[in-house]
């Protein structure tokens, strides 16, 4: 594992900044780590968050300084011993470190690799730590699958949280297949389409103002995005301009994926008397169906939440519209979060 930087957010957290190679692959995965100033307690939990398609691993730093603070006064062992964000290997500075081998791949990265990413950063650097799982729309993809090979008695983590999960039952996709995939065509075919270019930060963050879904979003979330989310690229004339990160290509091909997401559910099912999982909706149903949403939670089904949450002012993007609502449902939960488990690894 490579140290790439160190920095700070705030007057709280340190931040270092980190690279290692996605076993099984050709591609390399950025991650940042961030502990507090004050002290970090070793018997304290251990975060570990993964975002959404399109997004990158700052945009939860807003949600990570909050629940920081948060529990800074709760029990000892209910306190954050360090928090981690990672980049799907297509997004954010993973994409510029990976764009090479990007290129000559037919198809966009998988949760299965993302789960793979994560997986060897647990392995590799978080040896006896109680961790947490968070993991927002795809990203919830990306948290559970590790589990599959874990033995039951011996989880990865002490708890997992659902953010706006884009999972659903095979069950439930056969019954709505068409639906689903024309819900997958319609994304892809939206990102491919986007404008992606400017010729500066000013007018990319003028540009995306005005425009669903950015307009909608957290003041200091959209801050992070323009700040960490472009890049300093060539324009066709040879001027600088700046571009997404994230290429439209990889972002877009990602949305008709399904299969990682059944077998997500499935596992959920499987693993829910385990350890606890915690699900967080959005008040505004905007992109997740409701029908899909009531599954998931559905009991009847064997899927056991140890708790359901709708965060108000927010919808499928809850991340970037209101980090502050959701650091205060995660924290709601995280006191008590395994003090019966021993670290898993």
């Amino acid at each position: 594992m490579q140290r790439d930087t160190t920095g700070t957010i705030g007057a709280q957290l340190d931040v270092e900044a980190l690279s290692f190679p996605v076993p099984g692959t050709n591609l390399q995965c950025c991650a940042k780590r961030y502990t507090s100033r004050t002290g970090t307690p070793e018997d304290g939990l251990t975060l570990l968050f993964a975002h959404c398609v399109g997004s990158h691993k700052e945009q939860w730093e807003p949600t990570i300084e909050r629940i920081f603070q948060l529990q800074s006064s709760k029990d000892r062992r209910d306190r954050i011993r360090e928090a981690w964000a990672f980049d799907w290997p297509s997004h954010g500075d993973a994409a510029v470190l990976n764009e090479e081998a990007l290129k000559s791949r037919e198809g966009a990265v998988s949760a299965d690799e993302c789960a793979l990413a994560l997986k060897s950063l647990v392995s590799s650097r978080l040896k006896g730590h109680r961790i947490v799982a968070l993991g927002h729309s795809a990203g919830t993809g990306a948290v559970v699958l590790p589990m599959k090979k874990a033995p039951v008695n011996r989880p990865p983590y002490i708890a997992i949280f659902l953010i706006e999960p884009t999972m659903i039952s095979q069950e439930l996709f056969d019954a709505h297949a068409k639906e689903r995939q024309k819900s997958a065509k319609m994304s892809m075919k939206f990102t491919l389409e986007r404008r992606d270019t400017w010729p500066d930060r000013e007018a990319a963050a003028a540009y995306l103002r005005r425009k669903l879904p950015w307009k909608a979003w957290d003041s200091q979330v959209f801050d992070i995005y323009i700040k960490h989310g472009l890049r300093t690229v060539a324009s066709p004339d040879g001027q600088a301009a700046v571009a997404l990160k994230t290429s439209k290509r990889q972002e877009g091909l990602t949305y008709p994926h399904f299969a990682p997401y059944i077998e997500a559910t499935s596992l959920f099912r499987e693993r829910c008397t385990a350890i606890p999982f915690h699900v967080i909706f959005g008040a505004n149903i905007d992109f997740v169906p409701k029908y899909i949403q009531e599954s998931l939670v559905d009991t009847k089904q064997g899927r056991k939440p140890a708790s359901v949450t709708t965060v108000p002012n927010a919808g499928h993007l809850i991340v970037q519209e209101n980090p502050d609502g959701l650091a205060v449902a995660i924290c709601n939960q995280l006191n008590g979060t395994g003090h019966n488990f021993a670290p898993r690894l």
